[in-house]
């Protein structure tokens, strides 16, 4: 019964026991948007794993019983991007929401055009939100400020874990061979901007463990290949769960 009702996410800081106190914007998107009524349920998520069966009562949401999900992938995947052109991250982090991703680590790169804006980041992560509800989620991605690409991948991946720095046209190990055998609980996969990384950044990739691959003997767009890796990636830890 539960996958057939509407899912919100909400802040942990909103519950009250066992309620909720609904956000106006909440309010509005359960009454006005999905045309809920008081008494009408829905599945409540604290994006940090767990969920309920949720009434509405008035300005609150009475939590009725908790709901045990398993929509999550077997291994946790951190996505390094270095940042597109015009609203590319946008289609990126929310189809990567969809197909599992943990941590988006948005990153400036040496051939980076775009600058954003807090204003921008905090729009990633509504799109987030929304997309976590949308494809039955239990747990909302983390979205990192952006950073330089060094520091992301010399601070800001786990200590452990099977890495990997998406190529173009330098005859590398195919992506999907490597996703065969992991030996990690952590994926850390990169993928670059227009132009692709630079010599210098794909070697202080190596230095930190990054396994240069491919995805295929095509040229992909900024945008594709990450959703690409991670559709890879999704299919096949789905398929042989570690």
């Amino acid at each position: 019964m539960s996958k057939h009702l509407s899912r919100l996410v909400f802040s942990p800081k909103q519950q009250q026991e066992d309620s909720i106190h609904l956000t106006t914007e909440q309010q509005h998107y359960l009454k006005r948007v999905l045309r809920l009524g008081e008494s009408d349920r829905f599945i409540a998520m604290d994006g940090q794993g767990k969920s309920w069966l949720a009434e509405i009562m008035g300005v609150k949401a009475q939590l009725i019983d908790s709901i045990e999900l398993e929509t999550e992938l077997p291994v946790d995947i951190s996505l390094i991007t270095a940042l597109p052109k015009g609203n590319g991250y946008e289609q990126i982090i929310r189809s990567g929401t969809e197909l599992g991703v943990s941590c988006f680590i948005p990153v400036l790169s040496d051939r980076t055009i775009l600058k954003p804006s807090n204003n921008k980041v905090e729009r990633w992560r509504k799109i987030t939100t929304e997309a976590a509800e949308q494809s039955e989620r239990q747990i909302v991605p983390q979205i990192i400020n952006p950073v330089a690409f060094s520091n992301a991948i010399e601070n800001l991946i786990p200590a452990k874990g099977d890495r990997f720095i998406c190529v173009a046209r330098t005859g590398t190990i195919p992506f999907i061979n490597c996703l065969q055998s992991l030996t990690q609980k952590n994926i850390v996969i990169a993928t670059g901007t227009e132009g692709g990384w630079t010599k210098e950044e794909i070697a202080l990739a190596i230095s930190h463990n990054f396994q240069p691959v491919s995805l295929g003997q095509r040229i992909l767009t900024a945008v594709t290949a990450p959703i690409t890796a991670l559709s890879l990636a999704a299919a096949i830890l789905e398929e042989s769960p570690m």
